[in-house]
């Protein structure tokens, strides 16, 4: 399936009506027929974020799938700018919010939310309303600008990337949740799941050097997260990955789910690219180091409009 395909397919999957806040859950793990048999990748069309998301991870099989009673969970956004929501550099407040309440309402231990921001941490905190958001739902947003948070690892199998400062709470957390928003990024062509990790390490200058393409596929050799989240509503196309004023966007309305970082990234470049964006070199690369599948045709796709 090409990027062409999978974007004109998109809508012709289910067909939800009137699923909001007060619908009923339903959880497809609950289903036996199902159960052993979840897709590679959701997607779904809709405009209201919270009622995607739920949508999503249910065809998933639920969040519950990833995450058990007592465990400590880490939810990583896209929170390196200190501007709105309106600018689309940052995930919506409320997809993290509804991602960390859903969390502790299936027993989560702990919910912690951070990123190694570009911007002035506390700024970008406070002026992406994710830090406000996090801790109304019940999260522990904690900082990612000292070194002294971070813990340098081995990474078996890289190449460029062979010693890495991830941030303690990386390493810690039994589930991490890698929750970017897609769009353009100067350096990189596209942010997305794999890139949105470059936000829980300390010495991204070391991958600027040995070249991005490389580099960000290797993050994933130490730890994966167990599950990544796309948001594409509103696309960036030009002067990411911050913004800037005269920024381009793609009204997409989507968003994707799945555990494969690789899988989840074709998808969403297949996104942007209408837009006239190229897919990223790292996303080959990460296919080439066993991160997972990026021929979207070779998966297992559940689309979803709402």
């Amino acid at each position: 399936m090409d990027r062409r395909s999978f974007l004109k397919t998109l809508t012709g999957g289910i067909a939800v009506l009137g699923l909001g806040a007060a619908a009923g859950r339903f959880d497809i793990a609950s289903s036996s027929a199902l159960a052993a048999d979840f897709p590679d990748l959701a997607a779904v069309k809709g405009t209201d974020v919270k009622s995607m998301a739920k949508l999503a991870l249910e065809s998933l099989g639920g969040l519950g799938r990833f995450v058990k009673s007592g465990q400590t969970v880490l939810i990583k956004p896209n929170m390196g700018w200190a501007v709105g929501p309106e600018k689309a550099a940052n995930t919506s407040p409320e997809l993290i919010s509804s991602l960390i309440e859903n969390a502790l309402a299936l027993g989560a231990k702990k919910v912690s939310v951070f990123d190694n921001t570009c911007d002035n941490w506390k700024s970008a905190y406070s002026n992406s309303g994710l830090e406000q958001a996090s801790i109304d739902a019940g999260a522990e947003v904690v900082p990612a600008n000292k070194e002294s948070y971070y813990q340098s690892v081995t990474v078996p199998g890289a190449r460029y990337l062979k010693e890495v400062s991830y941030h303690e709470l990386y390493l810690e957390a039994d589930v991490v949740i890698n929750v970017p928003v897609l769009k353009h990024h100067g350096g990189a062509r596209m942010t997305a799941a794999l890139k949105n990790l470059m936000g829980v390490v300390w010495d991204r200058h070391a991958m600027h050097r040995n070249g991005l393409d490389e580099t960000i596929p290797e993050l994933f050799l130490y730890k994966k997260p167990a599950l990544n989240i796309v948001e594409a509503q509103r696309v960036m196309l030009t002067g990411g990955p911050r913004g800037r004023g005269d920024s381009k966007y793609l009204s997409a309305q989507m968003l994707l789910a799945s555990a494969d970082p690789v899988a989840i990234d074709a998808a969403s470049a297949a996104i942007i690219s209408e837009g006239g964006i190229n897919a990223p070199g790292y996303i080959a690369q990460a296919e080439k180091l066993g991160l997972g599948v990026s021929d979207l045709s070779k998966l297992k796709i559940q689309r979803l409009t709402i």
